[in-house]
């Protein structure tokens, strides 16, 4: 087997999907290790360094268990493994609906039409707008969803800003996100009522349910 068929994996775990427009179905969601970014809230960063090689049989193997075709691949920054492009391809192909979580450092143009792109904008408040692509905004589908995650009122209102600036509302859904245990929702909602912003407030479910743990 060729060395392009190898990941490195964090984590495999199914799970009720906590984020996107896919909230609360049962989803297998691959974790992979290995991200260029350092954002100060990261909720990952177990998934930097830490995991193991697997084969795509073997991952394909494991995810068979379980009773769903949705399946989200996420990290870490998953495309930082060029694998990842032709892995996402084979789960298409066995008629899996792919979600990928990416924080948009690696160019989104050439996953596979079939799956759905969760890309993050970077916010100042992140610390890694400086290493944001935004050239990415070029390839995101009506069905794709754009995460902005919120650290503070100023953040909201950059993001506010990049939102009209580009247009994004009719390009595909935006999920604004607070930081969990950071942000208060209610002030998040109260703001997004205020301005009438054509957004949709994502709190993260899993957090709710089990708090901020691993493999959730």
């Amino acid at each position: 087997m060729s060395k392009s068929e190898h990941l490195k994996i964090n984590e495999i775990f199914y799970s009720v999907q906590g984020e996107s427009t896919r909230i609360g179905l049962p989803t297998i969601f691959i974790r992979l290790t290995g991200c260029p970014m350092r954002c100060v809230y990261c909720d990952t960063a177990y998934a930097f360094h830490d995991g193991r090689n697997y084969t795509f049989e073997q991952i394909f193997e494991e995810i068979k268990q379980y009773d769903t075709k949705f399946v989200t691949v996420t990290g870490g920054e998953p495309l930082a493994q060029k694998a990842c492009f032709d892995f996402i391809n084979q789960l298409s192909d066995m008629g899996y609906q792919v979600s990928i979580e990416t924080g948009g450092a690696v160019s989104i143009e050439n996953i596979d039409p079939r799956a759905k792109i969760i890309l993050d904008i970077k916010t100042p408040g992140s610390g890694e707008i400086k290493n944001y692509d935004w050239n990415n905004l070029a390839f995101i589908k009506p069905d794709d969803e754009i995460k902005i995650v919120i650290t503070n009122q100023d953040d909201y209102e950059w993001a506010k800003t990049i939102i009209l600036k580009e247009n994004l509302a009719n390009k595909a859904e935006i999920l604004l996100s607070p930081v969990y245990g950071q942000v208060n929702p209610e002030d998040l909602a109260s703001w997004i009522l205020k301005d009438r912003l054509r957004v949709r407030l994502q709190l993260q479910l899993h957090k709710v349910i089990w708090g901020d743990k691993k493999g959730v």
